[in-house]
């Protein structure tokens, strides 16, 4: 059986975990869901799209020519959907480079642009974090979700750590990688062409980190305004239900099911999230509740970015694109 055929029956499976957990109850809480929520909660991930195109264009400066705001959404599109449709999110990148490969821009260029845009997603999650770390110091937590919080906490801030002293010790890093590789017999004239790629790698992240300070704020400003809309569809959808739950509880179950989900590999996180969130918030608002809740907010932030996302991409990207993507193979 091919790769595709397995990752389509994991996103089939993940799709009926809540089903199952929650059960007849859960399937009354959603013929009576508010349509009117739904269309909303759609519209703000429209609006995400639109908040991370002008992103795109702010860290390109204008280094890929004239990008209009239709051309840079096709991108962020096609991006977060192969994000979504391959293991791990591995393949958002390399459809980032290959877009941008067409507009005249090196990989390295495009690589550090990424990276640039994680970096500025860490330090979001990083912040938003110690916010909701503040807001249980004065409310009862769960012993689960404390840990859970003060995990996460030190594990991005070890993360973004680690970024720095690798910025700071590049040259050593880089060194070292060369002496590894050469004891590990690759050859000289590799060597030195990976060498020269982290080079332009770093050059590339050093001009855009160099940008103008109110520009690095704005990237900011966008990565924020981008995540607290789609950090807030949980919390809306629990609202529309009738459930009274502070938003930083939904922020942190949906940061830790996500985190959950990566680690499975597989697409989207297809079946560790939707576990995880369950296990989470069904102590706090039922196991009905939460199936339901779970199943609408997968629906707006992952199964939409599949259906959405899916025809621009094979507009800009293209089906051959895809096969090295998730690794199919030509038939015979």
């Amino acid at each position: 059986m091919s790769r595709a055929w397995w990752l389509l029956i994991a996103l089939l499976g993940a799709s009926l975990v809540p089903l199952i957990l929650g059960g007849r109850p859960m399937l009354e809480q959603l013929a009576h869901f508010p349509l009117d929520s739904l269309l909303l909660m759609l519209g703000m991930i429209l609006l995400c799209w639109l908040i991370n195109a002008q992103k795109l264009r702010v860290l390109l400066a204008g280094r890929t020519g004239p990008l209009s705001q239709r051309q840079s959404i096709g991108i962020v599109m096609a991006s977060e959907f192969a994000f979504y449709a391959t293991p791990g999110g591995s393949g958002a990148p390399l459809t980032l480079m290959a877009l941008l490969a067409r507009r005249g821009m090196r990989p390295a260029q495009s690589s550090a642009i990424f990276a640039v845009d994680q970096l500025s997603d860490l330090l979001f999650f990083l912040c938003a974090l110690l916010g909701v770390l503040c807001y249980a110091l004065s409310h009862s937590l769960s012993p689960n979700l404390k840990s859970s919080l003060l995990l996460s906490a030190l594990l991005l801030g070890g993360i973004l750590a680690g970024v720095l002293l690798l910025a700071r010790f590049q040259r050593r890093v880089i060194r070292g990688n060369g002496r590894l590789l050469a004891r590990l017999g690759v050859k000289a004239q590799r060597r030195l062409h990976w060498a020269r790629k982290l080079l332009h790698f770093r050059d590339s992240i050093v001009v855009s980190l160099r940008q103008p300070k109110r520009v690095l704020l704005l990237v900011f400003l966008l990565t924020s305004s981008h995540w607290l809309l789609r950090f807030s569809v949980l919390y809306m959808t629990l609202q529309a239900m009738g459930v009274d739950l502070h938003w930083a509880w939904t922020f942190l179950i949906q940061l830790l099911s996500l985190a959950a989900g990566l680690a499975t590999l597989l697409p989207g996180g297809a079946g560790g999230t939707e576990l995880t969130s369950l296990a989470l918030l069904s102590p706090l608002v039922g196991k009905s509740t939460a199936a339901a809740a779970i199943l609408v907010w997968r629906v707006v932030t992952y199964y939409f970015y599949l259906l959405a996302g899916a025809p621009v991409f094979f507009m800009m990207a293209g089906r051959p694109l895809l096969r090295r993507l998730i690794g199919l193979r030509e038939r015979a």
